[in-house]
C-alpha cells in the first residue's frame, strides 16, 4: 500500500472511530495563537485555565498583551507552566502581530504560506510545531502539524523513522496527502486522540486500537 493511500485509510479509520474533533478551540484567531504558545509542554486543560485568566482581565488582544506589565502576564498564565518563558513568547508574538499587520490578523491570511511560516519562525519562542499550529488553526493555511503523538504512532507503523526530524515528518505527510486545510486539521486532531487513548508512550492499548490490523 502506497504512503498516500495508507495515510488516507488510517484517516478514515480514525474518523469513523472517533468522529469529528472540532479543533482548535478558540473564538478568535488570536486566542488560537495564544493557545498554541501556552500548550507548549503543557496539557491543554492547563493552557485553557491560563487563557481564561487572560479573558477575565479582558486582555486577549495583541495590543493589550503588548502593553501589559510582564509580571502581571506571568501571574495570569501561571497555570500553563513555564510561565516566565511563555510570557516572553506571548510578548514577542504580540509585538510581531502589531509590527506586521497592526494587530489585524485577518490580513495575514492573504500572505503566502511559506513566507508567513518563515516569518513566524523568526519570532523568538515560536518553533516549527507552534508555527504550523498557528498557520493551520488560526490562519487557515494548509500546514501539517507534527507532534510527539504523530512520531510515536507512525514510527510504530514503520512509516517514518523513530528519530525523524520535524521537517522530515511534516514533508512526508504534506507530500503524501492532498494539500487540504480541512484534512490536515482533522487528521492532526484524530492523531492526538489516538495517542491519548490507545497509542500510549508505555503500555499501548493495541487490542482496542482502531488501527490494530494495519
Amino acid at each position: 500500500m502506497k504512503n498516500g493511500k495508507k495515510l488516507l485509510t488510517i484517516y478514515k479509520r480514525l474518523y469513523r472511530h472517533f468522529g469529528p474533533r472540532g479543533w482548535w478551540p478558540g473564538r478568535t484567531p488570536f486566542e488560537v495563537m495564544v493557545g498554541a504558545v501556552l500548550t507548549q509542554n503543557a496539557a491543554w486543560g492547563n493552557a485553557e485555565k491560563a487563557i481564561l485568566n487572560i479573558k477575565r482581565e479582558r486582555a486577549l488582544s495583541p495590543k493589550k498583551i503588548h502593553r501589559m506589565p510582564i509580571r502581571r502576564l506571568k501571574r495570569l498564565i501561571r497555570p500553563s507552566g513555564f510561565f516566565n518563558e511563555k510570557a516572553k513568547k506571548l510578548k514577542n508574538l504580540a509585538d510581531f502581530l502589531l509590527e506586521s499587520c497592526n494587530g489585524r490578523i485577518k490580513s495575514l491570511k492573504k500572505e503566502n504560506s511559506g513566507v508567513l511560516r518563515n516569518r513566524l519562525l523568526g519570532v523568538n519562542g515560536i518553533g516549527p510545531e507552534t508555527a504550523d499550529s498557528i498557520l493551520l488553526y488560526a490562519l487557515e493555511k494548509p500546514a501539517f502539524v507534527v507532534d510527539a503523538y504523530t512520531k510515536r504512532i507512525f514510527s510504530r507503523h514503520r512509516m517514518i523513522k523513530k528519530d525523524a526530524a520535524y521537517g522530515e515528518v511534516r514533508d512526508f505527510f504534506m507530500s503524501s496527502l492532498p494539500r487540504r486545510r480541512a484534512l490536515y486539521n482533522e487528521y492532526h486532531a484524530l492523531i492526538v486522540e489516538l495517542g491519548k487513548r490507545y497509542c500510549k508512550k508505555t503500555k499501548p492499548l493495541c487490542n482496542g486500537c482502531p488501527l490494530r490490523n494495519l
